[in-house]
């Protein structure tokens, strides 16, 4: 009788910087250092909501898509920073060198956290504590940075173990902690479970994944569609999403909510002018050619909406990009109207897609 054969278990981690944004800030800025500071809009601005809050602000209760008014309420002492994104893109690309050295695989979900699968690392390390001690230590070392990391056999569970000590935090849960820390685990706390869908749960007297795992998975699948079956098989420990180090950029892209509300066409078009540079260095720079081109175009009352244009051959060259976006610009209003926001996007990198005009809600907000 053959035996059989047991798989071993993946060795995943989360890497989360510390407030990423207002981090760098602060090591920038020695003025910035031990002071509640906000990366994001000024609440004198328009709807301005904070990007990332430095812990000395969190300690007031600042949280980030808090809008500015609120977080200038809780703290105000607090300072206001614009976003240097050039800077932090450059540090990100940092960053993922550091994690190059180890593995990989490796997953951004954005410039300041990634997973990263060291099941069998470069180094021979062979162990993912070991390996997110010394990634964490070249970031403090090199970039002056401090990062938080949670290791597990999943994503799921290595996510959440990332957020458990911050900052500066290392959380390992292995494989005979995986089910129980999940059953404890607060049904708010799992990702993909938002305020609506938490509340729907409590009011079933689903309070954790330990309640949770009470129902059958057709029971799941009743109340809460597709992700019912994500929510069994999660509070079980089953999470065999891989880590996919070649996930491809669905857009390129740049937008501008601007100071005063846009009222001239002309301003307009400077304003384009300006975003289409921006992102024909961000195409290029990712060797990349999109097949349609987006405006966007968000009003005074947070109206929004979108016109779009597809060609049969890639476009990454700046005349055709600003080209398209003027034109579409004229199958907007124009006139007697205030713009807080314009923005240039391309996509559809390999397949053509007729054109569209697309409205979007009015509370669909920027960060600044």
């Amino acid at each position: 009788m053959e035996e059989a054969i047991v798989k071993p278990f993946r060795k995943i981690i989360h890497v989360d910087m510390d407030a990423f944004y207002a981090s760098i800030e602060q090591r920038d800025f020695p003025e910035y250092r031990g002071k509640p500071i906000v990366v994001g809009g000024s609440p004198e601005g328009r709807g301005g909501v904070v990007a990332t809050a430095s812990y000395e602000a969190r300690k007031f209760g600042v949280r980030s898509a808090m809008p500015s008014k609120k977080a200038k309420q809780l703290c105000p002492q607090v300072i206001f920073v614009y976003p240097r994104f050039a800077v932090y893109k450059e540090v990100s690309y940092k960053i993922r060198e550091i994690f190059q050295r180890y593995t990989d695989l490796i997953e951004p979900l954005s410039l300041d956290e990634a997973y990263l699968d060291v099941t069998e690392d470069k180094l021979g390390i062979g162990s993912a504590i070991e390996i997110a001690t010394q990634i964490k230590d070249a970031i403090n070392s090199e970039l002056q940075l401090t990062a938080s990391a949670g290791i597990s056999i999943n994503k799921f569970v290595a996510k959440i173990a990332s957020d458990m000590n911050k900052p500066n935090g290392l959380t390992f849960i292995g494989p005979s902690r995986v089910e129980n820390f999940i059953e404890k685990l607060p049904v708010e706390k799992f990702f993909g479970v938002g305020k609506v869908t938490a509340e729907k749960m409590k009011g079933m007297n689903l309070h954790t994944g330990a309640d949770l795992k009470k129902l059958k998975e057709t029971e799941l699948i009743k109340h809460f569609g597709k992700a019912g079956r994500f929510y069994y098989k999660i509070v079980r420990g089953e999470d065999n999403r891989p880590v996919k180090p070649d996930r491809e950029a669905k857009s390129v892209g740049a937008e501008d909510t601007f100071p005063y509300d846009l009222t001239d066409v002309e301003e307009m078009v400077i304003q384009l002018k300006k975003l289409s540079v921006l992102v024909v260095n961000r195409l290029q720079k990712q060797e990349l050619k999109g097949r349609t081109i987006t405006l966007k175009v968000k009003y005074h009352d947070f109206k929004q909406i979108t016109r779009s244009r597809s060609f049969l051959n890639g476009i990454d060259d700046e005349e055709t990009i600003l080209e398209t976006v003027l034109s579409l610009l004229q199958q907007t209003e124009t006139e007697n109207v205030k713009v807080r926001l314009l923005g240039i996007s391309l996509s559809n990198f390999n397949d053509v897609k007729i054109n569209s005009i697309q409205e979007l809600p009015n509370d669909q907000l920027t960060l600044f």
